[in-house]
């Protein structure tokens, strides 16, 4: 069996055997990711791919005249640019960098082009797309049914699984937006789990205090598309070359 590639901290970067790796490797460009930046817009042509290595990206999805709400969340376990993937060449939502980190940048016709070279390759980033829309049904699933105190104890968790940090900085109006809902609704909510002791929150600061509280908090609107990624990506890794 061909181990996986040690070297990035993206996972599906390193879960790669080093042989289709090295496929991808001279191709990949390091960048800065900065908080506010735009990777993609729908509507427009997706140029590029990029493999996560530190902090935090929202994908936004739009519509007119200016509704806005998170549907997935993307940090070092995953990748922008699955349209690419799946063979579309325009974006259908909006990329956003939420928290400033960096990135494994690839165009589009590199990353094709070892695909095409690799089996591993793509099947790992086809099982990337599959856990990544389990994430978006179930973000839909808790957007729906959830009260908003269990869908902001989610979205904590799921930010403190990308960016492993116990401090966001983020404002009470960008958690609006993520969520959907009005400024007050979020303020409301983050009183709610700092008076349940689960997390200690200022006007640009979470902290988390309790994390297994905040599971409980979310009511099973946590857990499940974090248990596909690891049954799926492990397959991966698993998988003799």
């Amino acid at each position: 069996m061909n181990s996986p590639h040690i070297g990035p901290r993206n996972r599906l970067l390193a879960v790669l055997p080093a042989v289709d790796f090295d496929l991808l490797q001279p191709s990949l460009e390091l960048i800065d990711l900065e908080a506010r930046q735009i990777l993609e817009m729908p509507g427009t042509p997706i140029t590029h791919a990029h493999f996560v290595e530190s902090g935090l990206i929202s994908v936004v999805g739009t519509s007119e005249p200016d509704h806005r709400i998170e549907v997935g969340m993307v940090g070092q376990e995953g990748m922008i640019g699955l349209g690419a993937v799946l063979g579309d060449d325009q974006a259908i939502n909006e990329a956003l960098v939420q928290s400033s980190g960096a990135a494994w940048r690839v165009t589009v016709a590199a990353l094709h082009k070892a695909m095409g070279a690799s089996p591993m390759l793509t099947t790992t980033l086809l099982r990337y797309a599959h856990v990544f829309f389990a994430q978006a049904s179930h973000t839909a699933l808790a957007n729906g049914r959830g009260k908003l105190d269990e869908r902001l104890a989610r979205w904590l968790l799921m930010w403190h699984d990308r960016l492993r940090d116990d401090n966001l900085v983020i404002t009470h109006e960008f958690l609006a937006l993520l969520l959907g809902v009005r400024r007050q609704g979020v303020t409301v909510a983050l009183h709610d789990l700092e008076g349940r002791g689960l997390i200690r929150s200022t006007r640009s600061l979470v902290r988390i205090l309790d994390r297994l509280g905040l599971q409980q908090a979310a009511n099973g609107f946590y857990g499940a598309p974090e248990a596909e990624y690891d049954r799926a990506i492990g397959l991966v890794s698993r998988r003799p070359a």
